[in-house]
Formats: C-alpha cells, structure tokens, sequence
C-alpha cells in the first residue's frame, strides 16, 4: 500500500500548495483556469475511452452500462446529494463550483490506467512505479485544482486512498478477479465520465457525472456472471 500512501499525500500537499495560491489568482486568471481544466477533463477522458475500444471484447457494454447506471444513479440523486453536501460546508456562491471541481478531480485521480492498474501492480509483483508516476501527475493536477477551487479539494485525498485500496485488496486477494478485459471496460466507462465532467467546466452541458457512478458497477457485474456461468 505504500504507493497509494503516498499517491494519497502528494494530492494533500498539491491541494495545500494550490490552496495557498488561490488567495492571490485574479477572478479572469481562475476561468481561464476553469477552461484549462475543462479541455484538459475531455482530452483525458476521449483518450481513454478511444484507446480501449480496440481491447473491448463487449462493444456494447459500455453503452449498457451507461443507460442502467445512468437511470439507478438519478434515482438516487446521487449528484444532487453530494452538491448539497457540499453546500453545507462552502461559502455562498462558491459551492456548485466546487462540488463541479471535486467531482471531476475525483474522476481524474481515480479513473485512469496508472490509478487502476498501479494497486493491481503493487499488489502482485511490489511494484510502485505505475504508483509513483501517478503521484507525480496527481501532485501537479491537486496544485491546478486547488488553485481554482480552493482548499475543498482536499476531499479528493481520502477518495482516491480508498479506491485504490479497494483495487489493492482485490488483487491480493484474488490475483484473476481483475483481468485486462474487465479493465478497459471500466476505462471505457470512465473515460465518457470524465468527459462529461469536461463538458460540465465548459458550461457546455451538466452531464450530472456523479449519477453515472452506478455504471461502473455493470462491467464487473457481467464479468462476474460470465465467470459463474463458464
């Protein structure tokens, strides 16, 4: 777990260092870092989808998982739960923008080939490069997000620990229930959820991200029947 300490540490002290500069970034110097965020979200999240669609052995899946996640997701409000959540603890007017901020931080630290398949590495063979590297991004990426949406961001830290605790865990455990296929189709998923964050910075669309969360669950759901069924 020592990768995902220290993964978790670096978004902690990115956030602080970038929480320290937002006190003295102009309000036309933080859109222009809100746009920033926005075309770097739909870069990151197009290359993930575009880059697994070759390794899909389900082309529709991901579609699938989209439409049941979606509707359970609203259902349960989960978007709107957590931004009244957030408003509870933020200053007025400044709330929608980081609950904006820390759904889309979320997705970037979590959904990603180093952030997923890193713990899987740690676990098996000791390996923290993947880890490591991933650190290195997430401390420049907390440092943007927090110089844009304040100190708030932090809350991303804890997040990211438990999921990439979640993949280690897994992986220690059960060294086949994270294969490459059930991989790239959670990066598919993903990816379309960080591009709609994307879209939501751009002011272009409110995808309402959060609420496809569930879709995450559908891949590893089919994986897990097509194996009982094998």
């Amino acid at each position: 777990m020592i990768g995902t300490i220290v993964n978790t540490c670096t978004i902690i002290a990115g956030t602080l260092l970038g929480a320290w500069m937002h006190r003295g970034i102009k309000e036309k110097y933080k859109e222009v870092l809100y746009t920033g965020l926005g075309l770097a979200s739909l870069a990151i999240g197009l290359n993930a989808t575009i880059a697994n669609f070759p390794k899909s052995d389900y082309p529709v899946l991901f579609i699938v998982a989209i439409a049941i996640g979606g509707v359970f997701g609203t259902w349960l409000d989960i978007d709107g739960r957590f931004k009244r959540l957030v408003n509870r603890h933020s200053k007025e007017g400044n709330a929608n923008r980081l609950g904006d901020g820390l759904a889309t931080a979320i997705l970037l630290y979590c959904i990603g080939p180093l952030s997923m398949l890193g713990p899987v590495i740690s676990a098996l063979k000791g390996d923290h490069t993947f880890l490591f590297t991933n650190a290195t991004l997430d401390f420049v990426s907390s440092t943007i997000f927090a110089s844009t949406y304040g100190l708030g961001m932090v809350l991303a830290a804890p997040v990211l620990f438990c999921w990439q605790g979640m993949f280690y865990l897994i992986a220690y455990i059960s060294s086949s229930a994270i294969s490459e296929a059930l991989m790239a189709e959670l990066l598919i998923v993903g990816g379309l959820m960080i591009t709609g964050s994307g879209l939501a910075l751009l002011s272009l669309k409110d995808c309402k991200t959060l609420n496809l969360l569930p879709s995450l669950l559908v891949p590893v759901l089919w994986f897990l029947i097509k194996s009982l069924m094998s």
